[in-house]
C-alpha cells in the first residue's frame, strides 16, 4: 500500500481538486437549509409591520399588512383586511380594526374585530369588543362590552335600527356598524 500511495500522488493530485468539490458542494448544502430559514423570516416581515418598543406614534395607522404592535400608539389603528397584534411591551390608546385582533398588551379604546378578537392572559383591554368570535384567556382584564353579532354590510332593515337602538349609548360602535 506504500507503494500504491507513491503511485496515487499523480492521480491524489486531481482527487484533491474533487475532494474540495464536495466540500464546495456540502457547503452549499448547509446553505441552503439556512436559506430557507432566512427566506421564511423575510415572507413573515414582507407581510408583518412591526411597531418597536422604543416607538410612539401619535395618529391614524392604517395599512395593507399584518402588523405587530410593541410600542405606544395613540390615534387609530385601521387594518380591517389584515391581522393586528398588540404585543406584551404594547400600550395602544386608540380604536383597533383588524381581521383578527390579538392582544397580549394593553389597549384602551374599541377593538373591532372582522374574524376573531384574542386577549391573551397577560393582555388588558378597557373598551369594547366587536366581533363573531371572542376568546378571553385566564388572567386577561377586560372592562368593557362584548357584541358578537356578524357584521352587517348595509346600514338598512330591521336588526340594524335594534342594533342603533341598543347602542345608542354607545357613538364609537354606532358609528362603526354604520360604516362597516
Amino acid at each position: 500500500m506504500v507503494w500504491k500511495k507513491s503511485d496515487d500522488p499523480p492521480t491524489h493530485h486531481p482527487e484533491p481538486t474533487p475532494a474540495p468539490r464536495p466540500m464546495t458542494a456540502s457547503a452549499p448544502t448547509p446553505s441552503p437549509a439556512p436559506t430557507s430559514a432566512m427566506n421564511e423570516p423575510p415572507r413573515r416581515s414582507s407581510t408583518n409591520a412591526t411597531i418597536g418598543p422604543s416607538i410612539f406614534i401619535k395618529g391614524d395607522l392604517s395599512g395593507e399588512e399584518d402588523l405587530v404592535i410593541e410600542g405606544r400608539v395613540e390615534g387609530k389603528v385601521d387594518l380591517k383586511q389584515n391581522n393586528v397584534t398588540i404585543g406584551k411591551n404594547g400600550r395602544v390608546r386608540a380604536d383597533v380594526f383588524g381581521k383578527v385582533v390579538i392582544i397580549e398588551g394593553e389597549v384602551d379604546g374599541n377593538v373591532f374585530a372582522r374574524e376573531q378578537a384574542i386577549l391573551r392572559q397577560a393582555g388588558a383591554i378597557r373598551g369594547n369588543i366587536t366581533a363573531p368570535r371572542v376568546m378571553l384567556e385566564d388572567g386577561s382584564r377586560f372592562k368593557g362590552s362584548i357584541d358578537m353579532e356578524a357584521p352587517k354590510e348595509t346600514g338598512s332593515g330591521p336588526s340594524s335600527r335594534q342594533n342603533s337602538d341598543r347602542e345608542a349609548n354607545r357613538p364609537e360602535a354606532t358609528g362603526v356598524k354604520a360604516t362597516a
